[in-house]
Parts: C-alpha cells; sequence; structure tokens
C-alpha cells in the first residue's frame, strides 16, 4: 500500500494523470462509478468546468466531505489538484489518495 501511494503522489505532484497501478486480478478494473459520482458531484456544485480549466482546490474537496486516506501526504500534492488527476483517483478505488464520499 505505502508503495502504491508513493508511486501516486509521485504522479500528482508532477501535474501528470495517473496511470493504472499493478493491482491483483480481482481489483483490476478501475471504479468507473465512483467517477462518475464524482463527475456528477461536481456538476450539480455548478463547478465542473471550473475544475476542468483550474483544478480543484484541496481545501475545497475537503470542505466537501473528502477525506486523505492514511498515509496520503497532502502537502506534497499539488494544490490544486487537476482534473486529470482527480478523476485517476476516483477510478483508483481501494488504492486512491483520498476517500469520497459519494463513492461507496
Amino acid at each position: 500500500m505505502t508503495r502504491t501511494i508513493t508511486r501516486m503522489a509521485v504522479a500528482l505532484s508532477a501535474g501528470l494523470a495517473l496511470t493504472a497501478v499493478p493491482m491483483s486480478a480481482a481489483q483490476a478494473k478501475p471504479d468507473t462509478a465512483c467517477q462518475r459520482e464524482g463527475l456528477s458531484a461536481l456538476r450539480s456544485l455548478g463547478a465542473l468546468d471550473d475544475v476542468a480549466r483550474s483544478g480543484l482546490p484541496i481545501s475545497t474537496a475537503v470542505s466537501l466531505g473528502v477525506t486523505p486516506r492514511s498515509g496520503t501526504d497532502v502537502a506534497s500534492l499539488p494544490d490544486p489538484l487537476p482534473l486529470t488527476v482527480v478523476l485517476a483517483d476516483h477510478r483508483a478505488g481501494e488504492n486512491s489518495l483520498f476517500i469520497y464520499p459519494w463513492c461507496g
């Protein structure tokens, strides 16, 4: 888990979209349902266009109930988070850096 978080943090700090990290066969599929819910949450707030242009400030995400997973070094992440990174983190399922209240 620490290695996965480290890889994801490096990708995030570089401002790049996350790539799929090696997972077991049972976890191989990306969590597209969570990604759809994240997009829906941004749309319902009227924030999707702004986030697509300027990124999502971590403080805004936290104010919406998003919480960093244990071991996530938020200070090492780019702020704001680019939309591509936000979406990739939603798809990462249990390997994501954040826990999203709209994802089961």
